[in-house]
């Protein structure tokens, strides 16, 4: 299969627990304690895969200041385009209660793209070396896409939208986590070890700062004194993935 294909498969695969998420609105009813320790787990993983597999190798391609300026570089575009976003809807859009939300399609998918862009730009990215995908970072970013599904869909069934207008908006977003990750594959596949390393620290950043400010508050809230544990845990289950 073309790595183009590979790419493009692994994205469409991370961006569909949105689906996932949609789902479980309407199949059933999932504890808050459950899906904040979901989100805690999801953490240490995405935790784990900036640190050792993102951060790491920007800094092996590009050295310490490119990945220092793309790390910061990315903190500060997710933190405007988040600020923008909360004012229109989509602030706790990766809640698993949905507070706060407003029922804004447009704002709730746009903070879906704004997570999930560049992760899926990692997924892509992570085939170039040739030792296969980064299981880690696709476990990762899948796990952390359910509770955005789900409380999403739960805003925007209570703001009246129907369940094909729900579903075809995951779908949609799903699909372009895939283009993402054939981008990611395809673009960079040529780009200069700076320039890949300056964008992977980007990427880092964007992440970094997505599950210090979304995905760790959530899951203390619901989850408490058992966080940090379920976050390390996660921690631990990625790195032992990405050295199998």
């Amino acid at each position: 299969m073309p790595g183009w294909m590979q790419a493009g498969g692994w994205g469409l695969l991370a961006g569909s627990a949105l689906l996932v998420g949609a789902a479980a609105v309407y199949l059933t009813r999932i504890p808050q304690r459950i899906i904040a320790s979901i989100m805690a787990f999801g953490a240490g993983v995405l935790l784990s895969a900036v640190a050792f597999e993102l951060i790491g190798e920007a800094y092996d391609q590009a050295g310490m200041p490119w990945t220092a300026s793309g790390a910061v570089a990315g903190a500060l575009i997710y933190t405007g385009c988040n600020v923008l976003l909360a004012r229109r809807g989509a602030r706790n859009r990766k809640r698993s209660a949905g507070r706060d939300q407003d029922g804004s399609g447009l704002a709730l998918a746009l903070g879906a793209l704004l997570d999930g862009i560049p992760e899926s730009i990692v997924i892509g990215t992570s085939l170039l070396g040739g030792t296969g995908v980064s299981a880690a970072t696709v476990a990762a970013v899948f796990i952390s896409n359910v509770p955005e599904g789900l409380s999403s869909a739960a805003g925007l069934r209570a703001a009246g939208r129907s369940k094909t207008y729900v579903f075809a908006l995951w779908t949609g977003i799903a699909l372009i986590s895939a283009l993402a990750a054939i981008l990611g594959y395809t673009v960079l596949g040529s780009a200069p070890a700076v320039l890949l390393g300056w964008i992977t620290a980007l990427a880092g950043g964007a992440i970094l700062t997505m599950v210090a400010d979304t995905m760790i508050p959530e899951a203390y809230e619901n989850a408490h004194l058992l966080t940090g544990l379920i976050i390390v845990l996660g921690f631990l289950a990625s790195f032992a993935l990405s050295h199998l």
